[in-house]
């Protein structure tokens, strides 16, 4: 049977089965939600029983699932669709929201958000990013966060040099701040890197469309950024498999200068180096322009859930002003509500002065359900081998390029 078969029988049985119960029977709803925290020891046990307290006839059933780089997250989220076993909601990404919508297994809220009094406290341009191609809003915004630089200041006063505005002084500088045991740049080569890569090679030129990822202008880019383990040697040796954790580990030792993440690491990274490091925009080409991440974390409610209902109210609740606020508290990312924002004095003022002034070249992947393949395996695949010696950075490009344009 086909999955997204599979899933409209799924949601015709659970609406069956609503109606075939009586009412005093569901009195009790409840909503089954998966989230994943890059902090294990968050909770979001207060603001479940605060929910609660105030719709004493729902409850919810909150499973924490390992994020993994988002492969792990993903792949048990995919099959447990499939499976007919899928939460009623939860945390999504705009990358995933293609695959997503090919497996019928998002329910548009369109309806229940022009209900929602709460709608007009996140800023409008947050919604246009989030509706799907087809004109429909499936996700409900949670928070965000731009990617941009970290940067050592005692080790760039030592070497002299300024935090990079350009990729040409990024080179320099990494090249100055390479010495005595320290490497200029923490590479993340492994799961999640592409938001690293980005900046550098989408931000140098290359694209999504047609020929895209082959110009002239995006090879030499990729050339450049793979340049800087296998040529200018001015990343660790152990780049083509650091993950996350290994970058900010890194980065916290003194072991590197400069990574790249969001304002989601700031508040760890400060708890061990105080005012020892800041942040400043990813670097841009010559010309101005560049590219960064933008990255989304939004909320959805699955076709084949029998509580829509409630799972809305569930997710709503969450995007709400001072849940929100509290919500990424704990998450270490972004308010997207305009109150919530002002709510927020969980982010030293530095980093999230880096997150706004990336703004005008933040952008988001293609939404395609090619993507979830190219973050996930492709990527981080080809990238390796390319770190390795094991294919040229062209090939890496031509494999990119097939992916999405045959």
């Amino acid at each position: 049977m086909e999955r997204r078969t599979f899933i409209k029988l799924s949601g015709a049985t659970a609406l069956a089965s609503t109606l075939a119960v009586p009412a005093r029977a569901q009195s009790a709803t409840t909503v089954r939600w998966w989230y994943h925290f890059d902090n294990p020891q968050a909770t979001p046990a207060d603001l479940v029983a605060k929910f609660e307290a105030a719709n004493p006839d729902i409850k919810i059933k909150a499973e924490s699932i390992p994020w993994g780089g988002g492969n792990d997250y993903y792949t048990r989220l995919f099959a447990a669709l499939i499976a007919g076993n899928g939460p009623d909601c939860a945390m999504v990404k705009l990358n995933n929201q293609a695959r997503l919508l090919e497996m019928q297994a998002l329910a548009p809220i369109d309806d229940m958000v022009a209900k929602w009094d709460a709608r007009s406290d996140i800023p409008d341009n947050i919604w246009t990013l989030t509706k799907a191609t087809d004109g429909k809003q499936y996700y409900l915004p949670l928070q965000y966060a731009v990617i941009y630089l970290y940067y050592r200041p005692d080790l760039f006063k030592a070497a002299g040099v300024e935090p990079p505005k350009t990729f040409e002084e990024f080179r320099t500088a990494a090249k100055a701040l390479t010495k005595d045991g320290v490497f200029g740049f923490g590479m993340r080569g492994g799961a999640g890197g592409v938001d690293n890569w980005g900046p550098f090679v989408l931000g140098g030129g290359a694209n999504f469309n047609k020929g895209g990822m082959v110009s002239d202008a995006a090879l030499a880019a990729n050339r450049t950024y793979v340049g800087f383990a296998t040529e200018g040697k001015v990343v660790p040796p152990s780049a083509p498999t650091d993950g996350f954790q290994q970058i900010v580990a890194n980065f916290k030792a003194g072991r590197t200068a400069m990574c790249i993440h969001h304002v989601g690491s700031a508040n760890d990274i400060v708890a061990t180096l105080g005012d020892n490091v800041s942040a400043v925009p990813v670097p841009r080409s010559a010309d101005g322009k560049g590219w960064t991440l933008f990255g989304d974390e939004s909320s959805a409610v699955f076709s084949a859930s029998k509580n829509a209902d409630a799972a809305f109210k569930w997710i709503s609740f969450l995007s709400t002003a001072e849940n929100n606020a509290a919500f990424v508290n704990l998450t270490g990312q972004l308010s997207v509500t305009n109150a919530g924002a002002k709510l927020d004095t969980s982010h030293p003022a530095r980093f999230v002065e880096a997150s706004v002034a990336s703004l005008p070249i933040a952008g988001v992947l293609p939404d395609s359900p090619k993507t979830a393949d190219f973050t996930g395996k492709v990527w981080p695949t080809n990238m390796q081998q390319a770190l390795l010696g094991q294919i040229t950075p062209d090939a890496m490009m031509q494999a990119f390029e097939a992916l999405f344009n045959g």
